[in-house]
């Protein structure tokens, strides 16, 4: 026998907060993309810094932006964050996602001197 002892909301802060450090444990990402550009006020859905979460009919929508390492495969790390952030949402929260958009905004540079090959000497 079930009882219903009530509900449980999860805030739209918690999706926030497990889509960036999944996207964050990600090897490649260097962060989370700081800028609000015009085009993100645009938008609906709340967010964080480099996140916007959207909850629409039970499912949720995440879009992520965020600034990579130079030598990654850009496609690859994008659709590896995906499958990771929808993990972590559907195993912590239990909740489908719709969708994860990937919007790489930069990529740090490497610095003179730690370029592959340079030794300091």
């Amino acid at each position: 026998m079930e009882e219903n002892s009530g509900l449980v909301m999860i805030s739209p802060q918690v999706l926030t907060t497990i889509a960036r450090q999944a996207t964050l444990n990600v090897p490649g990402v260097v962060s989370m993309s700081p800028g609000i550009t015009f085009n993100r006020l645009l938008r609906r859905g709340k967010g964080g810094e480099g996140v916007r979460v959207a909850v629409e009919e039970g499912t949720v929508s995440i879009d992520l932006f965020i600034i990579v390492e130079p030598q990654v495969n850009m496609l690859r790390l994008g659709q590896e964050i995906q499958r990771e952030v929808t993990r972590a949402i559907q195993d912590l929260v239990g909740m489908p996602v719709r969708e994860v958009n990937v919007h790489i905004e930069d990529v740090i540079p490497e610095k003179r001197g730690e370029e592959v090959g340079e030794s300091s000497t």
